[in-house]
């Protein structure tokens, strides 16, 4: 996501800049205008590919921030005032920037001001719906239910988060080591065999000498290949950070055959689990798909949502204004339009997102069942067929002098 300098005026009629991330300039707009900020200005930060603010200062992991939870929901539940309770987390943690943020957040809260309040002045560390669901908590008088429901949703977020990295993490592996492996033989070992058959005055295949030129011209155009290819990467990150370059390489990802279903599954089941959670907590039907909109990760189908929650707005149902984003699926669709006839909307959404989920990790386990012995079969061929390349003419050699 993109960082976002914002001039807003407040409710207290007070203008103050703050920073934001936001997948898009026009998300972050309404989100800020929903929470009750005028925004008078909205620019993006300069120069973030290269300099990361984030990068030079630890935020909360996820399993980090999830075990602060867990410990705030304890202490909570024990009865004990929410100061006390900060003065107690505090005395666990390191110093460092969290500990930083805590006791502001301490500070802000002993001079009157909400948990949620004091949470939302850092939102690099404390996310929108972890807001939401905190202010909702505080409005029902039920904070503790609100932050269980709120853990349980991360537990199940974090989960399918590591299986997907689960998944990457070999194919990964074995794409860097048939890459490493094919450079040494082409920059250091075909050059000696090539010296030694051209000492030998010895007449080559045409596979050794077809491996031969390849790895004369890889070693001529190495030294201009590498830089271009730096240089290509960054123009295409830069171009990806674009609002255009985005929104196509977003579309893209979806027209991938296999990958494509993989990435619609998942982005269906996490905006249906948020959505489910911020609705479980008392956050209104709009209010809530705006938040559960930004868990898409995909700008196409943001866009697609936005229209849908346009609709929704103007009286159509929530699963008549789904249908026209042509995304979400016919059996999906059935169960939020149960959901929403029999009002256990939450319920039936928490349905939908554990089949998603569910069928995202039967395509994961497709993957990874896939592509690992197909990956170790074509290294081998690759390896192989190189070594054979180069040690024919030897053979060829040997037979010639018996």
């Amino acid at each position: 996501m993109a960082s976002y300098q914002c001039k807003i005026g407040t409710a207290d009629g007070r203008v103050v800049e703050r920073e934001f991330e936001a997948v898009n300039q026009d998300l972050l707009k309404e989100s800020l205008e929903e929470q009750g900020f005028h925004v008078f200005r909205i620019k993006k930060k300069a120069f973030q590919f290269f300099i990361r603010k984030d990068s030079f200062r630890p935020q909360f992991s996820g399993r980090r921030f999830l075990s602060f939870n867990q410990e705030l929901l304890v202490l909570i539940r024990s009865g004990m005032p929410i100061l006390q309770v900060l003065d107690t987390i505090i005395e666990r943690l390191e110093p460092g920037r969290i500990l930083d943020v805590l006791r502001d957040i301490r500070e802000d809260v002993k001079g009157g001001g909400s948990l949620s309040e004091a949470f939302e002045k850092f939102p690099r560390f404390f996310p929108q719906l972890y807001v939401a669901s905190i202010k909702a908590g505080e409005k029902t008088g039920d904070l503790p239910v609100t932050l269980a429901r709120y853990i349980q949703y991360q537990k199940r977020v974090e989960a399918l988060k590591a299986k997907v990295k689960g998944a990457a993490f070999y194919p990964i592996l074995l794409s860097i080591a048939v890459i490493v492996v094919v450079l040494f033989l082409m920059l250091f070992v075909v050059p000696r065999f090539t010296q030694i058959y051209a000492d030998a005055n010895a007449q080559l295949p045409l596979i050794t000498r077809m491996l031969i030129g390849f790895a004369e011209s890889l070693t001529a155009s190495l030294p201009l290949a590498v830089p271009a290819l730096i240089a290509g990467s960054l123009a295409i990150r830069v171009y990806a950070r674009t609002d255009r370059g985005a929104l196509l390489f977003d579309r893209i990802k979806l027209l991938l055959p296999f990958f494509g279903k993989l990435f619609g599954d998942y982005a269906i089941s996490s905006f249906c689990r948020t959505f489910a959670t911020t609705l479980s907590s008392g956050i209104p039907v709009i209010q809530s798909m705006q938040m559960a909109r930004g868990t898409l990760n995909n700008r196409l189908l943001e866009n697609r949502l936005a229209g849908a929650i346009r609709k929704i707005e103007e009286g159509m149902t929530i699963s008549s204004s789904l249908e026209l984003t042509k995304f979400f699926p016919a059996l999906a669709l059935r169960m939020i339009g149960v959901g929403e006839t029999t009002g256990a909307l939450a319920d039936m959404l928490n349905d939908v997102a554990e089949y998603y989920e569910e069928e995202v990790e039967r395509l994961l386990d497709r993957l990874t069942t896939l592509v690992e012995p197909i990956m170790m079969m074509s290294m081998g061929l690759l390896i192989g067929g190189i070594i054979v390349a180069m040690y024919v003419p030897i053979f060829q050699l040997g037979s010639t002098v018996r």
